[in-house]
């Protein structure tokens, strides 16, 4: 049975719902965690890329990637910087001039979403849904335009290497299989000051 209502008395504690009974653990908890997973990734990677498309093709790319913190987000819980180029090509973009080889993007952190300037296979703007695994390792799910795309990242090792698997669905037919294995070259630098 629940227990008995304070009724005025300011000598008793009030009832508080156990887990059992229904209560949702705190957003302010759960936002800090992701906070606390994205900080964890600021700085400097080299990220060694796999590509499995149709057919068999194979083909890799070692690329650079660097993570940088705003200090100020213009919206949502902290925004971030994400700038790429490739350390080695491989004819990589020669053979794929669809993707950028280098680039930036602003992603805002807002709640459980990831709101993108960009998108992962196209220059529109993005959301991904962010579901947590375990304190290491994240699940990004995004729709739009054709794609879904389901992207894990997983860091190890103390943080410094990061694996990310993505696989990326066009109508509902799987086109892209992904693998990257990613070295930490640098930590976090100071945020970016201004807002983004």
């Amino acid at each position: 049975m629940p227990p008995e209502p304070n009724l005025g008395n300011p000598h008793l504690p009030s009832p508080r719902p156990s887990r059992s009974e229904g209560a949702v653990p705190s957003r302010i908890q759960l936002d800090s965690s992701l906070r606390r997973w994205f900080s964890r990734n600021l700085g400097l990677w080299r990220s060694r890329r796999i590509y499995f498309f149709p057919d068999d093709e194979v083909m890799r790319v070692d690329m650079l990637v660097r993570v940088e913190s705003f200090s100020q987000p213009a919206e949502g819980d902290a925004a971030y910087r994400f700038t790429w180029w490739p350390e080695k090509e491989y004819d990589f973009f020669e053979r794929k001039p669809s993707y950028s080889r280098e680039g930036s993007m602003v992603a805002y952190l807002c709640g459980h979403q990831l709101r993108r300037s960009g998108s992962y296979l196209d220059s529109a703007p993005s959301k991904s849904q962010i579901r947590q695994v375990d304190e290491h390792e994240l699940m990004l799910e995004s729709h739009y335009q054709q794609w879904s795309i389901v992207e894990h990242i997983r860091l190890v090792d103390q943080d410094r290497y990061r694996a990310r698997s993505i696989f990326s669905w066009r109508e509902g037919v799987l086109e892209i299989t992904e693998m990257h294995h990613e070295i930490r070259l640098e930590g976090a630098g100071e945020p970016l000051e201004g807002v983004a």
